[in-house]
C-alpha cells in the first residue's frame, strides 16, 4: 500500500498551479498562499537522489521564498530520508495512515444530514469552521473557501453537516482519486459540536463518494488517538507511516 499511496502523493501534488519536476522529485506549489502544508515536495517511488539532486529542490523552494519541506511515504522511497538529513532536512513528524476499502467500509449514525456545499457562502463556513476546529492551525480566508471549492469541482469532494444556525458543524474534504487511491483530509468538527458522530458521518459519506467514482480504497491520517478511533468505527485500518521533513533556517 505504500507505494500506492506515495504514487498517489505525487499524482496530487501534479494538480497544484505550479509543479516543478526535479531529480526524482515533484514539489507542487500554490500562489495564493505561503503554506508549507500546501506548498511542498514528494519523492517518486523508488528515488535515489543525488546531492545534487537536493540542491536543485532546495533551490526549487528557495526562489519562491519557502521553506524547503517533503511529505512522503518513507518505505516507498527508503532512500531518500538520509539523502535529506546529509544536508540538514529534519523530520518534523511521522503519521500512521489508515487505509478504508469497500469491504471494511462502515456508515455510522449520525444528527443531521451530511451535505454537499453548493453556495460561497457554504464553503465560506466550511473553511471557518475547519480553522476553529484545528484551533487556529490555519486562518480562514476566501483562498482557503476557493481551495475547498476547487477540490469539490476537480473530481474531489467536500461535504458537512449544517449546524442549525445555518453554517457548519463539522466537515472536511478529500482529494480526487488517482492510481486506485484517494487521501481524505482535514476532518474537522466545531468544538461546540464534538460527540454527536459528526466526523464519522463526513468520513463515511466522503468514503462513499470516492469508492463511487472508482477508488478502490480510501487513506488518511490521524492526529491523536480520539480520532484514530472514529476513523477505526468507519473501517479504516493501519497500514504505513508517513515521513514530515523540512530544511529550518
Amino acid at each position: 500500500m505504500g507505494i500506492n499511496v506515495q504514487s498517489f502523493a505525487v499524482a496530487n501534488l501534479r494538480r497544484r498551479p505550479v509543479v516543478v519536476q526535479t531529480g526524482g522529485f515533484v514539489a507542487g506549489f500554490d500562489p495564493g498562499t505561503t503554506s508549507p502544508y500546501i506548498n511542498y515536495a514528494t519523492p517518486m517511488p523508488g528515488t535515489r537522489p543525488t546531492g545534487r539532486d537536493v540542491a536543485a529542490l532546495i533551490e526549487a523552494f528557495r526562489e519562491r521564498g519557502l521553506k524547503p519541506r517533503l511529505e512522503f511515504a518513507p518505505d516507498a522511497a527508503p532512500a531518500v530520508e538520509p539523502a535529506l538529513r546529509e544536508v540538514g532536512f529534519t523530520v518534523e513528524e511521522v503519521h500512521e495512515y489508515l487505509v478504508c476499502t469497500p469491504a471494511t467500509l462502515t456508515t455510522p449514525p449520525v444528527t443531521g444530514s451530511v451535505e454537499t456545499p453548493s453556495t460561497d457562502e457554504d464553503y465560506a463556513s466550511i473553511d471557518a469552521a475547519l480553522s476553529e476546529a484545528f484551533a487556529g492551525v490555519f486562518t480562514s480566508s476566501p483562498e482557503g473557501a476557493a481551495r475547498l471549492r476547487r477540490t469539490q469541482e476537480n473530481g474531489g469532494a467536500v461535504r458537512f453537516v449544517r449546524a442549525p444556525d445555518g453554517g457548519c458543524a463539522g466537515g472536511a474534504s478529500c482529494s480526487a482519486p488517482a492510481v486506485g487511491t484517494a487521501e481524505l483530509a482535514g476532518v474537522g468538527t466545531r468544538p461546540a459540536f464534538r460527540g454527536r458522530g459528526i466526523a464519522g458521518a463526513v468520513t463515511a459519506a466522503l468514503t462513499e463518494t470516492m469508492f463511487a467514482q472508482g477508488a478502490q480504497s480510501v487513506w488518511l491520517e490521524y492526529s491523536g488517538e480520539g480520532s484514530r478511533r472514529v476513523y477505526e468505527r468507519v473501517g479504516y485500518e493501519p497500514q504505513g507511516t508517513r515521513l514530515y521533513m523540512a530544511l529550518e533556517g
